[in-house]
């Protein structure tokens, strides 16, 4: 899964200067030390196969892509106290406003790191994770682009290897053809489609309790059909 290397290997994950800003710290790398929920990508591949140290309890692990602002991520962590909650994010200021998000919370079973998704085998081992939450990710709807989705046979076979029995994947979306990806790039992996919604607005949540993010909200602002499936790992 090794797409555009120069901005997903895991080398530029460590870097906090801004690619061509000529030795420019990028200011919001530099909050990240303010946060201890704030997982430094330096440290995520040491915490392999012990999660559970890194949030000072063992407690099955809920890994959310792209938590964006941490509505989700903390939500989630404050409904489910009983799980650990690790999100992933790409992008320095999305990392600090989603560590803030998880401060302001109060939730102490929240982590941030910033990793890229297409490395999770440097981050977990197989069969360790109890539930996988991708919402809204990149549409990359030019037809140009389309080999930079995440949503491929190889990261649905991925998420089928480090997903634990019983697991369940959830994705939401307003792009209709996320949804249709992972329904076929799931066919012959040990997946069972538990539920799948056109419109969260006409069907209501997919699983509760759930949480509103960001992308949802302002998609149903403008008065756009917010797409959803559930998955379970057999």
């Amino acid at each position: 899964m090794n797409r555009r290397p120069g901005l997903n290997s895991p080398h530029f994950e460590d870097h906090s200067r801004r690619p061509g800003a000529r030795d420019t710290i990028n200011p919001w790398s530099v909050l990240h030390a303010d946060f201890p929920c704030v997982i430094p990508a330096s440290d995520a591949t040491g915490w392999r196969g012990r999660w559970g140290e890194a949030f000072g309890r063992e407690a099955p692990l809920q890994l959310e892509l792209g938590s964006g602002n941490g509505f989700y991520l903390s939500g989630m962590a404050a409904a489910h106290p009983e799980h650990n909650w690790l999100g992933l994010e790409l992008r320095f200021k999305r990392v600090a406003l989603c560590a803030k998000k998880i401060q302001v919370s109060g939730v102490p079973n929240a982590r941030v790191l910033r990793y890229s998704w297409f490395y999770l085998n440097d981050l977990f081992e197989p069969g360790t994770l109890s539930g996988l939450h991708l919402h809204h990710p990149d549409p990359w709807s030019k037809e140009a682009q389309s080999r930079n989705r995440i949503i491929d046979p190889a990261f649905c076979a991925l998420a089928a290897s480090l997903l634990m029995p019983g697991a369940e994947w959830r994705t939401k979306t307003d792009f209709a053809p996320h949804i249709e990806a992972i329904i076929a790039c799931t066919a012959g992996l040990p997946f069972e489609i538990l539920s799948t919604s056109s419109d969260l607005r006409a069907t209501g949540p997919l699983w509760t309790p759930d949480v509103t993010t960001n992308y949802q909200r302002k998609s149903e602002e403008d008065g756009l059909p917010v797409h959803a499936i559930r998955l379970r790992r057999l």
